[in-house]
Formats: structure tokens, sequence, C-alpha cells
């Protein structure tokens, strides 16, 4: 069984009869009614991807034959192939493709613009047939990819949302619009994050409630007493909200490890961590020595692995290991959490060292308290927030290959439309 997602994990929810998958469009002719257009034929031109990827320049002529029956044209991305429980995922393994979905809202539904879509570490799990865990269900080959995700109604006939609402779910297709079940979506108000709908796919969101309820369920921190902390993936989506989060919920000392010196620099002047090693450079274990003198009282362990080793082995008797995820195992076909090397699971035992998977959302019952909480964090400047914006459904997967490569700092964000 390979490595499962850690807190960032999201479950399959089936978001009711009112959702539509819609059907690809080949090169025949396509049934299908574009609103405000009189019968007649229809022209559309877009990348064909088929042949060298997100770069592609060939273009295709589809023509659309408008007949009577309601039908809206949408771009959606499907899984195109897997990499293998022991491959590293490529932009190719995504599809773009033109479908339809209908153009009739049924009670019950809404119809929704995306504007933003989330692309997440747990997700490739998903991406294998079988996911490793009970709460995951896999992406269908050819079938469309989904996720967390954030759109503005535009059709509603459900009696709690209304033509401008913006709404969020755990279960969003990757595509450009969608009808979908009024009663999965949740409505957002963009007041509570200063207008930054995509925070609620970050700081407000999972990966925010992650860290938090991370730190005050599993990290033991307590004010006054003069723990160190250390967050490893300290520039990704949860890492970098989880050192502020564990200085503001007392730890006195605060030391990220991250990839590159642009990320170790933010972290130290923007974040206000303590210190940040760059693990790609020098000796991590000397360096972890040097900055944390009385060991490690907290660790918020977001990749696992050899830095997780490293880590571990300067732990303080009675410490505490904030299981999110192991990113650097998820390539691996391995167990969640991945077993720890005998000399290192030897030092965990001597030093009671907790090491506890945590899934947030076992804490869901703390969702609405936790997420009030992070926006007044983010609206007193207390909380920083940090995101990588690609543009473009057609480059979702090549943000995806690049999130699971470190290429994001902060949380890896798709803006699908405006």
């Amino acid at each position: 069984m390979r490595a499962r997602p850690g807190a960032g994990g999201i479950p399959e929810e089936r978001s009711g009869a009112c959702r539509a998958p819609g059907r690809p469009v080949g090169l025949s002719p396509l049934r299908c009614l574009s609103r405000g257009l009189s019968p007649g034929l229809l022209y559309l031109r877009l990348p064909n991807l088929s042949g060298s990827g997100l770069q592609a320049t060939l273009f295709v002529e589809i023509q659309c034959e408008i007949t009577a029956k309601a039908e809206m044209i949408i771009q959606r991305v499907v899984l195109n192939s897997r990499p293998g429980k022991n491959g590293v995922p490529v932009a190719e393994n995504f599809r773009l493709e033109l479908s339809t979905i209908a153009d009739t809202v049924q009670a019950g539904c809404v119809l929704v613009k995306t504007l933003y879509l989330s692309v997440d570490p747990y997700m490739r799990c998903r991406m294998n047939e079988d996911t490793g865990s009970d709460y995951l269900q896999p992406w269908r080959l050819s079938e469309v990819a989904d996720g967390g995700g954030i759109g503005v109604v535009e059709e509603s006939k459900h009696h709690n949302l209304a033509k401008g609402d913006f709404v969020t779910s755990f279960t969003w297709p990757w595509q450009t619009a969608a009808i979908l079940n009024g009663d999965s979506l949740q409505k957002l108000v963009p007041q509570l994050v200063n207008g930054r709908l995509s925070y609620f796919l970050g700081a407000a969101g999972i990966p925010g409630l992650t860290a938090l309820l991370g730190i005050r369920e599993k990290g033991h921190v307590a004010a006054g007493t003069n723990q160190t902390m250390v967050v490893s993936g300290a520039a990704g989506a949860c890492g970098s909200l989880a050192g502020q989060i564990g200085r503001l919920e007392g730890c006195s000392r605060v030391v990220g490890i991250a990839g590159t010196d642009e990320k170790c620099s933010i972290l130290v002047q923007e974040m206000g961590f303590d210190a940040a090693i760059n693990y790609k450079k020098g000796d991590v274990a000397k360096q972890l020595r040097e900055l944390c003198p009385g060991g490690v009282d907290v660790y918020f362990d977001n990749v696992g692995g050899d830095i997780s080793d490293t880590v571990i082995s300067q732990m303080n008797q009675n410490s505490h290991i904030i299981l999110c995820g192991q990113i650097s195992q998820y390539n691996k076909d391995v167990p969640y959490p991945p077993p720890l090397p005998p000399d290192i699971e030897k030092i965990q035992k001597e030093r009671n060292i907790t090491r506890e998977r945590f899934l947030v959302l076992n804490y869901m019952d703390k969702q609405e308290a936790s997420v009030l909480q992070l926006c007044q964090w983010i609206q007193e400047g207390k909380l920083k927030v940090r995101e990588t914006v690609v543009e473009g459904l057609a480059n979702i997967g090549a943000a995806f290959q690049s999130m699971m490569s470190g290429g994001n700092i902060g949380k890896q964000i798709v803006s699908v439309s405006k």
C-alpha cells in the first residue's frame, strides 16, 4: 500500500444529481446551443494539447451545429494517464478538452463559473488506482479531476444561494463552469479575507486549518515554556503558516527548513521565522544543532524522509511530532505514515516522542471557530500569506507538477477566470 496523504487529504463527496460531468467534444459536429446566438454554425479554436503538452501551438477547428437542445460548451481537465505508484507526476498526466453541460438548472442546483482551483500534495495519491486511503477515491482515467475550488453563482435554483454569491467545495470539478448541488457548496464571505477569495483555499482553508489544529491538537504548545519548533517544507502552503501560528500560540523559537535561499529569506524576513535552513546546502544536522542549541520540542513534519530523520534525532525528551504530510514519500509505494529507520525509531521510543497520524477532517467540529481565528489574524496582519498563482485551466497540470517538486512559495493556486 502506497504512502497516503497527510492532513491535506480531502474525502470524495457525491455532489448529487445536479453534477453534470459533460461529454468531450470531438472533431465531429457537436449539438449545442450557445447563449445569445441564433441558430447556425459556431466555430471554436482551441489549443490541441495531445501532441506537445501545454506549450502546443497547433490549433484545431471545431464545428458546432446549433440545435434546439440547450447545452453549454466548457473546458475541463481529465486524468490522461497515471504516473505509476513509484513514478513522478508530469503535466502530461492531465488533458484539457472541450465538453458540454446542460444549459438548464434543476431545482436545488446552481450554475457556477469557476474562479480558482487548488492543487495539493494529497492529489498525488488520487492519481493511482489505489489511493492507499479509505477516505480518498482515485481519479478515473479520462474523467474530470476535482479538488478544492471557488466559484461564483451565475444562476440559482437553490433556496440559500443567489446569483453573485461566492461559493466553495472540496470536490469542485476541474472545469470552467459546472452545475452543482447547492447543498454541497459553502457560501463565502470575502470581507473575512480582505477580499482575497483564493485565501479560502489556503490560509483560511484546509492548509490553514491543518496548521492551526495540528499545532493545537498534536503540538502541545504552551506559552512561556521556552519551546523550539522546527517546520519542514516551511515555505509551502501549510508550513509557511505553521511556523507563524507556532509563534502566535507560544513557541519562543521557530526554525524552518526549505529548498532555496529565496524561500529561506522570505521565511525570516517576511514571515517571522527566527532562522531557516536550505537543506540543499551544507550539513543540515550541524546547522540544526547551531540554531536549536536546546534541542527541538515540536516538529511540524511536512516532508518525511532524511530531513525528518535528522530533525527527530535532535528532538528532546517528551517532545512532539505533528505528522502533517510526507511529500518526499508520495511517489513511493510505502505505507502511511512511512516507517522510521530502526535507529531513528529507537530514538523516538527512548525519548517518548509522540508521532501520531493527524487528519484535519477529524476535527471539523472546530472548523468554524478556527477559520474565524485564521481570518482575524489575516486581517490584523499577524498571519502573512504567500501564493503562487498560475493563470488558466490549461496550465493546471504544470502547476501540479511544479508544486510537487517545490516550485511554489506558499499556496499553489490556479486562476481559471476573473
